[in-house]
């Protein structure tokens, strides 16, 4: 089960929110039919782009409220004061993509970013290298 965290502008299109998460599955050598859900943070629920992306994915859009955010925030790879400021996570993908993956979940990296979207992949699987 991975679970693909994205954060973006505002307005961004479904095929940037596509185009992000294949830039992240192909860094971590994943592949589309891997992914089970797509997360991101409550603020975003009317963020059409997303919306059509897990859609289009076949997969359920979780939205992560800000105290799971904050309850993952010392799994985070990534701090960025551009995404504290607006959404108040430091990384809202890595966030909501932990927080969505459930309990013991870890990130497979940092954050992918691709033009104003960014994605980030969790899993509970254990690691195998």
């Amino acid at each position: 089960m991975i679970v693909a965290g994205i954060g973006c502008r505002v307005g961004v299109s479904s095929v940037a929110v596509l185009t992000a998460i294949d830039a992240a599955l192909t860094q971590f050598r994943r592949e589309r039919a891997e992914i089970s859900a797509l997360a991101t943070g409550a603020a975003k629920h009317s963020e059409t782009g997303i919306i059509v992306a897990a859609s289009t994915l076949g997969v359920p859009l979780h939205y992560v409220g800000a105290e799971a955010l904050a309850e993952v925030r010392p799994g985070l790879l990534t701090v960025s004061e551009s995404s504290e400021r607006t959404t108040g996570s430091p990384s809202l993908s890595e966030a909501a993509a932990l927080a969505a993956a459930g309990k013991g979940a870890r990130l497979l990296g940092p954050r992918v970013i691709s033009g104003h979207v960014t994605c980030a992949l969790a899993t509970e699987e254990e690691l195998t290298e």
